[in-house]
């Protein structure tokens, strides 16, 4: 046998640090063969080869590999023996890895022309070994490495012969293996394929006026979203009022059973996690390997997977295969192609299928995948309408991800219709697209104008109003937020004006998102059912019908919703006029369209749709409105007034539909509207009458003919910039009455500016009051509509300054600096006078202001380094050495010489809140700088503040979460912290970071059971549950916990996580009944049914206890949600009902008594026999004198009455009985304001 250390080479290796490895390495070939660093050669080729000299190459090879890595610990990091022998055991557990030796194998092929080694930096650090010094450098060592075994392969005569590449052929042939020519495997010409589909931004089918958009590529627009982690939560379920979700719950739509409360802390659960750039999160491939990217419909979600494969066409030739390959699969085009028989699976869609980017070689193609140098994006799964077919695409998705375990996925998906529990059980993260924030909003504006316009001129006046309409119009705001919207607006805004365009902006948006709703396909696809095209016109008719009835229904415009039933009556309406031959079977053609692809209108379960944006309701319900007027003529101007806006001007849900109506009629019925709302009584409303009617006149483009109802208005509004309350009050002190008398005026005074804008009367209005109103909030507001309104007069700028210094009070100082800054950031003029006004105005808040828009106003400027520096510094006031730490690292990210200077903030700072800041910034800018751990080390361990400590852990926990000593760091702040928000923050980062390591269970438990705060407790219980599934040792912490622990949370979690994870344990049913019964705490027994409803609902036993603790349990609390539950579960068994009855009339909790009387006539609306139940109720009830009476059972009991039995024969008597006989005032009057009602 031959000693393999001698023929390596090991013995004469003198000073090998790692010869203990190869020693080790020896006996596994000695006992396993040679399957060492062989991985990469197909194994029919390798089963051919000369075992034993391949056996002497591969050990050399791995001597080869120790001493480069050795080299570099020694020569080029500059370490010690000692601390390199320190590295020994990772460096065992590295070369140990399988999939580490895959890619070493791969030198193996003797046309291998480089290894990938950023997939070895990420190997070392998915296998959290310790952290390498930062000069250490992996393709140094990964290039002299692949030298070394190609010299070895060249030594020997035998390797030689076999693995030349005619040999090779021959042997793959003989082994039955087909090898592909490498000339398929262009990654040139695929990366030029991505740079031609990909490139330009499509903007055909948004703009139809021919005008060509030249160099407007996607490189260059592109505006990384931000996104928020959701665990289970999608934020629409919480847009559906009570009782919809309620409908959608028991309609066993949602996937997921939740409870009120649940979802309640669900929902707060996902506002908690922190807002980040979606390419911050994908950029952590060690975190989130695979990810599912939710949004609605424009949010961004293609053109960001279309980015990230850009931004990897973009690379140099050479660094091409050194970051992984864009494999993006287009899902309605892969099943097209898929059912056309083009592919059978993924890998085929890039191999064989013909109108993809580029066809690559499958071999190398599936060794690329299995090497994990690959990301792949599956773009869609909501463009997959069939759900079965949908089904079948997440389990080839699923298998995908399990047959290549090293790459990293990412799907897309609308919110809508998406159920998550199926990827989450894959270990898929979930992130939801936010809207863009004004600052997007803001650069995605001045990139498209620099992009677009030539004329420097229009360039500016085009991308400052549509700015200006985004500032001052809401619901232009609000979809300014989606990016297709938003591109939408900067097309139209090239020939029209906004916002008084608006309504043409919804008009154009409208016909391009029906233009998706391809009624004409679905009728061709259902056997032609009528031969009649339905154009976008139709389907607008059919919205402004579906907005005006959702308007007049309840909850009315608040709500955004329709049934199926009443939608197929109104779709079923109107193609009976337009005379289809088979309306209803259209109308459900139709909706069945809707229910599995957002158009204008979308699915939301539980048989409701709602508008896909909200401001697509106003827009189409204020047509209607105008509709009736113009066309139909079914409604006259006195009813516009008094029927729509008279009944809802109070309501300002209502006031962008009023004003799209003002846009859309003549000035004439404009002028008449504006006299109604002027002759209101507006003051209990804050004078909404009359902002209002100034929004209205605003719409008007020519005033000519209504030019004294205007003046009447101006001074009316004048009036109020002088309004003050009737009675005495105390100001600053009384904050109610000062916060309404400052809103009345500054609206006026803002209702002018913005009114009467191009009138030079109002320029010298607005300047007197600047100047000389004894009230600086109405100054405030006169210098910024000044600025806003007259911006292009050649006196605003130095106006503005002459406002900024000389202004007695600070607020109106501030409003000056800032409007100048914004209004002329172009100028370089202005940079010296913001730095005076950041270092010389005597009130911190102007000067907070100053170094903000400095800042912003000149971006990347070199020499705002220092002046920031020195205002984070030596600025007297901590507001301002705060915003100075955060607006240098905002303009300098990446700057090297800021680790230096920024220390001082971080360690010697005075107060508080800069520190936590400026080492909030610090680990942010800096993450796995080696030097960093340093100095964030001392704010760990020294600071007297928790919140500072508390940050500087979580910036180390993060920025270095592979690394050893992070992990002993948590474990000392964990224990030796005095402050227990400190010791959550490190459990809570070791578990994130360290999951599944034996210690970290150990130490873990120790915490959960040996902390002296419930927090912390709680906190440890939720990681260990979550990092050691069905691990025994666990489930019985977790008992002990939930039995014994002192605190109510501490149990509920503990109860929680042993039904998440021992589901399928039979004791765990049998424990969770017992503890509804003998735990102390009223909250636990809630959580205990809670569990067991969702985890055994179809179990006899769960209904039992539920009806025993509806009856026997001595707190309200759990007898109420035990028959909530009862009711959500088990409404048909006739047990519920009788509970139900008994509680509503035998509790001893007036307000259960109250909810049992709700619940019943919500749960059993047309049960006529619980008349005589409500009627008791409303007569019998003990009387309870209540301050919230609307929790009176006897009120709740006459609301039914007189919803649901208003012709019932007793209904009137009693209301009369009660209005006079009521022992309780407030009842009383209850029941004579329904009769008057009734009258009425």
């Amino acid at each position: 046998m031959l000693n393999w250390l001698t023929v390596w080479g090991a013995i004469q290796a003198v000073g090998l640090i790692f010869k203990v490895i190869l020693e080790e390495v020896a006996k596994e070939v000695a006992t396993d063969g040679t399957n060492i660093l062989l991985h990469g050669i197909p194994n029919k080729v390798l089963n051919q080869l000369p075992k034993e000299e391949l056996g002497i190459t591969a050990g050399k090879a791995l001597k080869e590999l120790l001493q480069l890595l050795q080299q570099q610990l020694k020569v080029r990091c500059k370490l010690s023996d000692d601390e390199i022998k320190s590295y020994t055991e990772d460096v065992r557990k590295f070369t140990k890895d399988k999939y580490v030796r895959e890619i070493l194998g791969q030198a193996f092929d003797i046309h291998c022309e480089h290894l990938n080694a950023k997939s070895l930096e990420e190997a070392w650090q998915r296998l959290r070994l310790k952290s390498l010094p930062y000069r250490f450098n992996w393709q140094i060592l990964i290039d002299q490495y692949l030298i070394q075994v190609q010299e070895l392969l060249l030594e020997s005569d035998t390797l030689r012969f076999f693995l030349t590449s005619e040999q090779s052929s021959n042997f793959a042939e003989n082994a039955g293996i087909v090898i592909e020519p490498m000339v398929n495997f262009n990654l040139a010409k695929y990366q030029e394929s991505i740079r031609e589909i990909y490139g330009d931004i499509k903007l055909d089918s948004l703009d139809t006026s021919g005008y060509a958009y030249r160099n407007l590529n996607l490189w260059r627009m592109f505006i990384p979203q931000n996104v928020r982690e959701t665990h289970q939560f999608l934020p629409q379920l919480h847009e559906l009022p009570k009782e919809y979700f309620r409908q959608l719950r028991e309609s066993d739509e949602l996937a997921l059973k939740i409870s009120d409360a649940e979802l309640v802390g669900q929902k707060l659960l996902y506002l908690e996690q922190p807002i980040r750039s979606v390419l911050d999160v994908i950029n952590e491939k060690h975190i989130y390997k695979s990810i599912v990217i939710l949004g609605y419909p424009g949010s961004g979600k293609s053109t960001l997977l279309q980015y990230l494969a850009l931004n990897w066409a973009e690379s140099s030739q050479e660094n091409l295969m050194l970051s992984p390959i864009p494999l993006l699969i287009e899902l309605r085009n892969y099943m097209r192609l898929r059912e056309n028989g083009e592919c059978e699976n993924f890998l085929d869609f890039f191999t064989q299928c013909r109108n993809t980017i580029a066809q690559l070689n499958q071999v190398k193609l599936h060794d690329q995948l299995k090497a994990g140098n690959a990301l792949v994006m599956f773009d869609g799964l909501d463009e997959v309408f069939d759900l079965r077919l949908r089904d079948e695409i997440i389990n080839d998705i699923h298998s995908f991800v399990n047959d290549h375990p090293y790459v990293r996925v990412i799907v897309t998906s609308r919110i809508i219709g998406y159920e998550p529990q199926r990827f989450s059980n894959a270990n898929f993260h979930h992130f939801i697209l936010q809207d863009l924030e004004p600052e997007q909003i803001q650069d995605f504006i001045d990139r498209w104008h620099e992009l677009t316009f030539s004329d420097v001129a229009d360039k500016v006046r085009k991308r400052e109003r549509l700015q200006e309409a985004i500032n001052t119009v809401k619901s232009i705001a609000e979809l300014a937020g989606n990016p297709l919207l938003l591109t939408m607006m900067a097309i139209l805004n090239r020939n029209q004006e906004l916002p008084r365009d608006r309504n043409e902006l919804y008009n154009q948006a409208s016909k391009i998102l029906l233009h998706q709703w391809d009624v004409e396909r679905t009728l061709v696809e259902g056997n032609r059912l009528d031969k009649k095209t339905i154009d976008y016109k139709d389907k607008q008719a059919i919205l402004r019908q579906v907005a005006y009835y959702m308007q007049n229904s309840h909850p009315g415009l608040a709500g955004n919703l329709i049934r199926e039933n009443e939608l197929e009556k109104i779709l079923i309406d109107y193609l009976t006029l337009r005379e289809f031959e088979q309306p209803r079977e259209v109308a459900q053609m139709m909706i069945n369209q809707m229910r599995t692809r957002n158009f204008m209108l979308s699915f939301l379960g539980a048989d409701y749709y709602a508008f896909v944006h909200r401001t697509f309701l106003e827009y189409f319900c204020a047509w209607d409105f105008v509709w009736q007027f113009k066309e139909t003529q079914t409604l006259t101007i006195e009813q516009i007034k008094y029927e729509v806006f008279g009944q809802h001007w109070q309501d300002e849900i209502w006031h962008e539909l009023l004003l799209l109506i003002s846009a859309m009629i003549e000035p004439k019925f404009v002028g008449e509207i504006l006299v109604y709302l002027m002759a209101q009584n507006g003051e209990e409303f804050a004078f909404k009458n009359l902002f209002l009617a100034a929004k209205c006149l605003a719409e008007v483009r020519n005033r000519s003919g209504i030019i004294s109802i205007a003046n009447q208005l101006f001074e009316q509004l004048n009036a109020l910039t002088k309004y003050d309350l009737s009675y005495n009050y105390v100001l600053y002190r009384d904050e109610e009455e000062t916060k309404l008398v400052q809103e009345i005026r500054t609206q006026a005074v803002a209702a002018i500016a913005m009114t009467w804008a191009e009138s030079s009367d109002t320029k010298i209005w607005l300047q007197q009051h600047a100047a000389s109103d004894d009230d600086s909030d109405v100054r405030c507001a006169a210098v910024e509509g000044f600025a806003h309104s007259f911006k292009d007069d050649p006196n605003t700028k130095t106006w503005l300054q002459e406002r900024a210094i000389n202004d007695a009070h600070w607020a109106v100082r501030r409003a000056a600096v800032q409007e100048f800054a914004r209004g002329f950031k172009d100028d370089p003029d202005n940079k010296t006078w913001l730095q005076q006004r950041a270092v010389h105005d005597d009130h911190w808040a102007v000067r907070v202001v100053a170094v903000q828009e400095l800042a912003r106003s000149f971006p990347n400027d070199p020499d705002n380094k220092t002046w920031l520096q020195q205002r984070a510094v030596h600025d007297d006031h901590w507001a301002v050495r705060v915003v100075a730490v955060q607006e240098f690292v905002r303009s300098f990210p990446n700057d090297r010489n800021s680790t230096s200077w920024l220390q001082p903030p971080v360690n010697q700072d005075d107060d508080s809140d800069v520190r936590v800041v400026a080492v909030q910034e610090f680990a942010r800018s800096f993450p796995n700088d080696r030097n960093s751990t340093s100095w964030l080390q001392p704010p760990v361990n020294q600071d007297d503040n928790s919140d500072v400590r508390r940050t500087a852990l979580e910036g180390l926990a993060r920025s270095f979460q592979y690394d050893r000593d992070t992990k002993i760091w948590l474990q000392q702040r964990a224990i030796q912290d005095n402050h227990w928000a400190v010791r959550v923050v490190a459990v809570q980062e070791l578990a994130r970071s360290f999951p599944e390591q034996s210690d970290t269970k150990n130490w873990l438990q120790q915490r959960a059971i040996n902390d002296d705060n419930s927090d912390v407790r709680r906190v440890a219980l939720e990681g260990l549950a979550r990092s050691f599934p069905n691990d025994p040792e666990i489930k019985s912490l977790l008992k002990q916990s939930a039995t014994h622990d002192d605190d109510s949370d501490v149990r509920i979690v503990a109860v929680q996580e042993l039904a998440h994870s021992f589901l399928f344990d039979p004791d765990i049913k049998i424990w969770l009944l017992e503890r509804t019964m003998h735990d102390e705490s009223a909250g636990v027994r809630c959580a205990v049914m809670e569990e067991l409803v969702r985890s055994f609902k179809d179990d006899p036993d769960t209904k039992s206890i539920l009806k025993q603790r509806a009856i026997q349990d001595d707190n309200e609390y759990v007898r109420r949600v035990a028959v909530e539950e009862l009711v959500r579960s088990f409404k048909d068994d006739p047990d519920t009902k009788s509970i139900l009855k008994q509680q509503a009339t035998q509790d001893n909790s007036a307000s259960l008594r109250g909810a049992a009387v709700e619940e019943l006539a919500r749960s059993y609306p047309d049960d006529q026999e619980l008349f005589e139940i409500y009627y008791n109720c409303a007569v019998n009830d003990p009387v309870e004198i209540q301050a919230d009476y609307e929790g009176n059972p006897r009120q709740i009991a006459l609301q039914i009455i007189v919803q649901h039995f208003s012709q019932h024969p007793y209904t009137v008597p009693l209301l009369r009985d009660r209005a006079e006989n009521d022992p309780d005032e407030q009842l009383r009057n209850f029941a004579q304001n329904q009769l008057q009602q009734w009258q009425e």
